[in-house]
Parts: C-alpha cells; structure tokens; sequence
C-alpha cells in the first residue's frame, strides 16, 4: 500500500510535510491528529483522509469551516494525488508516497472473528497487536459490525484473559441509570436502592469492560467516566470512600466521536483516555468475499451439518451478494437462520415484509430496536405455527423446519414455548 504524503502549503503551519506510516490520516488543531496545525480556523478534528482507488478520499469531520477542493467543499469525496485542500485560512496538498507494507493476519480466524479479505486479516492482526498493549480502545464502526466479538477477542488475546468481561450497553440505559450501573450505589443513595450494588467498574476488577455506544453517553455523565479513567478509582453513588479498580476499558460506537467533540457534544479529554488504540471495523458489502465464509459459519451455528448448497444455493448467495446489508455482520446472520428455519430465501421480503403503517413504526423505535423487533416477531409467529403443526411434539417440529433439535428447543424456550 502506498502512503500519504501531506505538504501545508498556506497558513501558519506553512512548510510542514508529513509522511505518515498510517492507512488513515487525521488532521487538525487537537493534539492526537497525525498532522496538528495550530490554527484558529481549523477544527479540532478537521478531516480524515485514506488511500482511494483512485486518490484520496477526503472526509471532513463536519468542522466548523469546512473542507474545500477547487471551490467546492467537499464531505466525503476522492480527489486526484497531488490535490490542494483548503481547510479554514490553511491549505494542504495531498499526494502518493513510497510503499508501505501492511501486516496481515495469517489465518482466516481469530476467535469468534471471521473473514479472508485483507480487510478483515488487517483487523484481525490490529486486535492481535492492540491485545498485547494494556491501553484504552475505541472501537469505530456502524451498527452490527461485531464490536462486542472484536471486543471479545481483545479481552481473550490479552494478559486478562482469565478475569472478567463486562458489558454495559450505554444506549440502552436511562441516564438516571447510568451512573449506577457504572460505578454501583449504596444502600438508600435513591429511592428503591434496598441493597448496596456493585457497578460495572468493580465487577470487571482485573478484566475487561467493554462500553457499547460511548457516544449515547450524557454530557453530565462524561466528567465521572473521565475521572474514574484517570484516577483507576470511583466513588458508588451515595458513597464517601473510593473504590480502586484495575480495569481495561474497551469503547465502541457508531458515531465519529471526532465529529462529536467538534460539535461540543462529547468531551475532547475523555475521547483521549478512549482512544488511545483506534479500531475501525468494515462493513459487510466492504468485504462480500467473506460471505461463503460467514454463511457456512452462521449454518454450522444454527445446526446444519450437511453441504452449505442445501440451504442456500448459489441463487441465494448471488442475492445476499446484492444486497446492501444496512444491518451488516448481524443481519446476515439472522438471515442465514431465517432461511434455514423456513426452507427458502429471507431477506427483507415475505415473512419479515411490512406495509406502510410497520415502516413508519419501525422508524420511531430506531433500527436496531425495529429490527430486533421484527426478527422476534417472526421467529414467534413461525415458532407457534410449527408447534401446532408438530401437535406439540418437538423432534417432530425439527423434522418439519428441516432445523437441529437443540437449536429448535433453544428458540422455543427464548420465546417461553417450552
């Protein structure tokens, strides 16, 4: 792969060239970009720049004044080697430099990660490095991803294997219930706190916390999670003594949080203690040549055990190779189980179909809630049907859906039909 080479051509920063060993290039005023210009008109986190196919693709981190290419400002856009960007009252040329080699990680697994694009063997030999270091990751990608698996893998290739792994989900929480779930209450600090409870902090004392959606997290919030980070110690609400903790904490979002500390809307000085090692997950249609790879997983899971052909032929995996996957690694999934429990392709059509009046509920719950929605709804209906077909009995009812056993009676007890 080739490098960048950035030239700052106007502004205070004049006559700086830089040469990074990076695939991908922040600049900006903050410290922590690859390139800091101290220039009032620049942003904190201006742009973000990486090699195209056939430039440089150019993303602004919706600064304050933009980024500009030949007049025009630009969001995300591929601009030709040897391009002129113009950032604030500071302009940047951006062009080829010599050959770098990237490693690659030499198996097509790792953990419960799975893939053989370079994409994903990057990544994977990224998780096996950053595991070794004993430092705070943020991990970057859209919804259904896998995260929390890339989290996973963090924690089990690393020193803290053998201590816990704690997940807390901060979009998922009230912000009234934040607080305790991270650093734990005493008894009476709030009506209904009968006992005192132990926070995530203290229960992944010598392991692992893992952060999902740390961009959900209040602004009121974001001071108490900065100072537990650099203190290594809390206070439980309610509480008057600290409680110290040696925990590696591990972030994941779906929003750029550089974007995010532009607008004001997430602290500068918490997103450094996050992201000291920063991890970006592609997404599905980036990588479709792991599609076999991750269907045949998603099959063996689910309890087939004969060729991937039966399932889903090659008519199947040239629609899947078609669609767009906006829900990514976790749609594909709940895809592939679908269309091994009804014996025919599921995918966004038939039985997960909707008219207009689901579309517009769906769009108010947001879509990782509608989609969990829709997957539960479908798997109830099928499951109901199937039992009463089977008269109740359920090696019967694996036969009919052509499905395990195991995986059938796992699904029925999920739903509270056995």
């Amino acid at each position: 792969m080739r490098r960048l080479v950035l030239e700052v051509t106007a502004g205070p920063a004049e006559g700086t060239r830089l040469e990074p060993e990076s695939e991908r290039v922040t600049v900006g005023s903050a410290e922590g970009n690859d390139l800091v210009i101290d220039d009032p008109t620049v942003s904190r986190y201006h742009l973000e720049l990486r090699r195209g196919r056939f430039g440089v693709v150019v993303t602004d981190l919706d600064s304050t004044n933009g980024t500009r290419h030949e007049g025009a400002r630009l969001h995300e856009a591929e601009v030709p080697s040897g391009a002129t960007l113009t950032i604030g009252d500071s302009a940047l040329r951006v062009s080829d430099g010599g050959r770098m080699t990237l490693e690659l990680h030499e198996d097509d697994e790792l953990g419960a990660l799975v893939g053989r694009t370079p994409a994903m063997r990057r990544l994977m030999a990224l998780v096996r490095r950053a595991a070794r270091r004993d430092v705070a990751v943020l991990l970057v990608g859209e919804s259904g991803t896998g995260k929390e698996l890339v989290a996973r893998g963090l924690h089990a290739e690393g020193e803290r294997a053998r201590g816990p792994f704690v997940t807390v989900d901060c979009g998922a929480l009230a912000p009234s219930l934040i607080a305790s779930e991270l650093f734990g209450h005493e008894k009476g600090a709030f009506t209904g706190a009968e006992r005192q409870h132990l926070g995530a902090f203290e229960r992944a004392n010598g392991g692992t916390l893992f952060l999902d959606e740390i961009g959900e997290l209040p602004p009121s919030l974001q001071p108490m999670l900065l100072g537990a980070l650099e203190r290594r110690a809390f206070r439980r609400v309610g509480g008057r003594e600290e409680v110290s903790v040696d925990v590696r904490v591990v972030g994941a979002t779906h929003r750029d949080l550089r974007a995010e500390v532009n607008a004001g809307r997430f602290r500068l000085d918490l997103y450094y203690r996050l992201a000291v090692v920063v991890l970006r997950l592609p997404a599905l249609r980036e990588r479709l040549e792991d599609l076999p790879l991750l269907v045949e997983r998603f099959l063996r899971e689910a309890g087939h055990e004969g060729p991937v052909e039966d399932v889903i032929g090659s008519e199947q995996m040239d629609a899947f190779a078609a669609h767009r996957w906006p829900g990514n690694v976790r749609e594909l999934r709940n895809a592939v189980e679908a269309t091994f429990a009804m014996g025919e392709l599921v995918l966004g059509e038939g039985p997960l179909g909707a008219d207009a009046g689901d579309a517009a509920r769906w769009l108010e719950q947001g879509y990782k809630d509608a989609r969990a929605t829709v997957i539960f709804d479908f798997e109830r209906r099928f499951l109901e049907e199937l039992v009463e077909r089977a008269e109740g009995n359920v090696s019967k009812a694996a036969r009919l859906a052509r499905m395990d056993r195991t995986y059938l009676i796992k699904l029925l007890q999920r739903h509270g039909l056995k």
